[in-house]
């Protein structure tokens, strides 16, 4: 057990739990991405009202999404764990890049991650707080009444400073997979000179469409 908990209080080991729990929180992004593109479905709401429904009243879609708070609220710890050791072990000098490759979201992951946390603090509040605590619209399909979160939505994607935030957030969270998608595979060890090109190719495609898409879902519904 001691050899356990030393891994994972050492800095490889933190390393580790930022790479699982970013991998994590990729496949929850495809997913979620999946489940919202429903807002754009032209029939008053009812595919993402009934989406919503499923995912908080499937008891596994519930135990899966507790996780996901969890390993969110462990990647946001380590990484701040990580931050003070890299300051502390830089001194005064502050952060130095060597490599002339080195891009500027993985100077910057601390700014990036701070305003990601700052939207999903004001996002849960705006759509999980209601749903799950708020007083919401209900509607009815073949007989079942659900709570009607499409309005609620789409009543927040009516206001301009809302969209940009939330586009401004997805730029972020943009910039912030471009260098953790593969960064995540080569400190889980799981890079290889043959395939480094495709899981490169594959983490900047997916850093740039999932997040594109998700910022488009406001912007139709601000417009239309």
């Amino acid at each position: 057990m001691k050899w356990f908990i030393d891994l994972f209080s050492s800095s490889i080991g933190r390393k580790v739990v930022m790479a699982l729990t970013g991998l994590f929180i990729i496949l929850f992004l495809a997913v979620h991405l999946i489940g919202n593109l429903q807002l754009l479905k032209d029939d008053g709401g009812e595919a993402f009202n009934v989406y919503a429904y499923f995912m908080t009243h499937n008891p596994l879609i519930k135990t899966v999404s507790y996780v996901n708070y969890a390993f969110f609220i462990f990647h946001m710890v380590w990484a701040l764990m990580l931050t003070r050791k890299n300051k502390e072990a830089r001194g005064s000098e502050g952060y130095s890049i060597k490599n002339g490759s080195a891009i500027w979201s993985s100077r910057n992951m601390g700014i990036l991650g701070t305003i990601i946390l700052a939207f999903l603090i004001v996002h849960m509040r705006q759509f999980w707080g209601e749903m799950h605590f708020g007083s919401m619209p209900m509607k009815t399909y073949d007989g079942h009444e659900v709570k009607d979160l499409f309005t609620v939505v789409g009543t927040a994607f009516k206001e301009w400073w809302y969209v940009l935030g939330y586009c401004i957030a997805m730029a972020a969270i943009a910039f912030h997979l471009w260098h953790g998608f593969e960064s995540a595979f080569q400190t889980l060890g799981l890079n290889h000179m043959k395939y480094n090109p495709v899981i490169s190719f594959v983490g900047k495609a997916f850093s740039i469409v999932v997040p594109a898409l998700f910022a488009l879902i406001p912007v139709v519904m601000f417009f239309v």
